[in-house]
């Protein structure tokens, strides 16, 4: 088997999209079903964009993880490193479009969830040190064995680029702040890109001005910050550039999974050779386009799709 060119780690889930605009958890709702967790979601936008990818994470031994495996194989995000825990229960994450641009998430992750029993055993030190692009979520670092595999995968890299740790911060995966932060640190340290919006760099390095959590993530020898903006953008520091990306426009109709979008299309943009200032309008482009529709690993969108949005035919 060929080394994959995206190598993703971390939470799995079926997302259950309520499908009613402003109507919350409290009222009645209906689902539509589809796969989550952000850096599936990630090797998902990969793959959709022509990358070799695979999501190295753990489902349950039910119907759920079937239909997970089987809906990646589709995508084209190999299935190789997607374990199976036979008496354990895939996640689920259910949303509420309320409001549409940060809908409510509910998670159900049983105890232990899967996606946190990984171990280091699982990646094979040659394809980690190999691949093009090694994803690790910051929520792969709080939980379980998943936590010191995903350490030791960083370890082995041995900060080759690119390495990229993604700040995903969720508050219920952690015992306290202090735990989280000093995790976040660690793992920059062994890391070559890194990325999060304003929420998770004041989570990680305290600040919630670009320019400062940028330059800090710099002095600890990340090549390349990127720290999204939401409505207002991109910010990406290089060296001692720095470049300010406007946002794409679009009507929002989920906020979910935007970001993970953004995640696919930087990697792509990374392996292609780009400059950042490039990557940064291309992965705003997909993580637009994502937003103007409902699901998330299910409305990732192709290369030809965003040439469109991006009124180029470049490469």
């Amino acid at each position: 088997m060929s080394i994959p060119e995206v190598i993703c780690v971390g939470r799995i889930s079926v997302d259950l999209y309520g499908v009613e605009m402003n109507v919350g958890f409290d009222g009645q709702q209906s689902f539509t079903k589809s796969v989550g967790g952000s850096p599936t979601n990630v090797a998902v936008a990969a793959a959709r964009l022509g990358r070799r990818a695979a999501i190295v994470t753990k489902v349950g031994g039910d119907g759920f993880g079937t239909f997970v495996r089987n809906r990646l194989s589709e995508w084209g995000v190999t299935v190789d490193y997607v374990g199976i825990d036979p008496q354990g229960l895939t996640p689920l994450a259910l949303t509420a479009l309320a409001p549409a641009e940060t809908p409510q998430v509910a998670f159900y992750r049983g105890n232990p969830a899967p996606d946190t029993t990984l171990v280091a055993a699982d990646l094979d030190p040659e394809t980690v040190r190999n691949c093009g692009v090694l994803w690790i979520s910051h929520g792969a670092l709080a939980q379980g064995t998943t936590a010191s595999a995903a350490l030791t995968w960083l370890e082995q890299r041995g900060r080759a680029g690119h390495t990229i740790l993604d700040l995903d911060y969720r508050p219920a995966l952690w015992p306290d702040l202090e735990t989280s932060r000093r995790m976040s640190l660690k793992a920059i340290d062994l890391s070559t890109v890194v990325i999060g919006n304003l929420d998770e760099c004041e989570m990680a390095l305290g600040t919630r001005d670009p320019e400062t959590a940028a330059a800090a993530l710099l002095n600890a020898g990340v090549e390349l910050a990127v720290i999204k903006l939401g409505g207002d953008g991109v910010y990406l520091a290089a060296g001692s550039e720095r470049w300010n990306i406007a946002p794409i426009p679009v009507a929002v109709v989920s906020g979910l999974g935007a970001g993970d979008a953004f995640g696919g299309a930087l990697s792509h943009g990374l392996l292609s050779g780009w400059t950042p200032e490039r990557i940064g309008h291309f992965a705003n482009a997909a993580g637009a386009l994502v937003a103007s529709r409902l699901a998330c690993a299910e409305a990732m969108p192709t290369l030809e799709e965003l040439e469109s949005m991006f009124m180029t035919k470049e490469k």
